[in-house]
């Protein structure tokens, strides 16, 4: 099977309120895990390349600590691809892991944008979680519709984003603007787990949501492997 990538963001400031953000490591730890469990690739692509700004770095959480202590996982996601240079034929899935910083920068980059829309017309699955989906917002199909448009989706919810504090911070809210591209925004009360399927899109809504994401694309990806 081809390849799953790793999308990340490489923006590490909340605004302009001088904290540091970026990919948020469990988003990432815990579908590799799912992922190379399942016998798949996992390739990594950020931005603008190279490290990956990282926030939520707990090695309480074994499924981290077990990540950054294999120096191949995290050789790789240091020199993660830019996505400039993401051939999108050559994956059977993209997966965009979350964390404050994919609110700035994910959204409007045009490679990963049209990464996306490849993927997912050439038959493969696109799955985020948490603020992931912000890749999803401006990811417009052949005929011009927005990929989300009339599809169950999720990602950070406006309650969880409002008890961070951050509502004001974020360039948007990440719920309002999938509904407005016509999502069918599926969400539950915060900080539960929530995966949503529809059809070959997977979305999940905050940090406990994200093993599942990865079970649900590997789910995906068997079916059609499937004869």
């Amino acid at each position: 099977m081809k390849p799953v990538l790793l999308a990340m963001t490489s923006h590490d400031k909340k605004g302009d309120t001088g904290e540091s953000t970026g990919a948020y490591l469990p988003e990432i730890a815990h579908p590799y895990a799912v992922f190379t469990r399942a016998g798949l690739v996992v390739e990594f692509a950020s931005v603008r390349g190279g490290r990956v700004p990282l926030d939520g770095i707990d090695r309480a959480d074994a499924v981290n600590a077990a990540f950054l202590d294999d120096p191949e996982a995290t050789r790789r996601l240091h020199e993660s691809l830019p996505s400039s240079a993401v051939d999108p034929s050559r994956y059977a899935a993209i997966f965009f892991a979350g964390g404050h910083g994919a609110m700035w920068d994910l959204p409007d980059d045009p490679s990963f944008v049209k990464a996306t829309a490849r993927i997912y017309e050439a038959g493969g699955v696109v799955g985020a979680v948490c603020h992931g989906p912000a890749a999803l917002v401006n990811v417009r199909l052949s005929d011009g519709a927005y990929l989300v448009a009339g599809k169950q989706v999720n990602g950070f919810t406006n309650e969880e984003e409002r008890a961070v504090k951050l509502e004001n911070v974020v360039p948007f809210l990440l719920e309002d603007r999938l509904v407005a591209r016509g999502g069918r925004f599926v969400g539950a009360p915060k900080w539960q787990k929530q995966v949503v399927v529809d059809g070959r899109l997977v979305t999940g809504q905050n940090p406990a949501s994200a093993a599942g994401v990865a079970e649900a694309i590997v789910t995906l990806l068997r079916k059609e492997k499937t004869p």
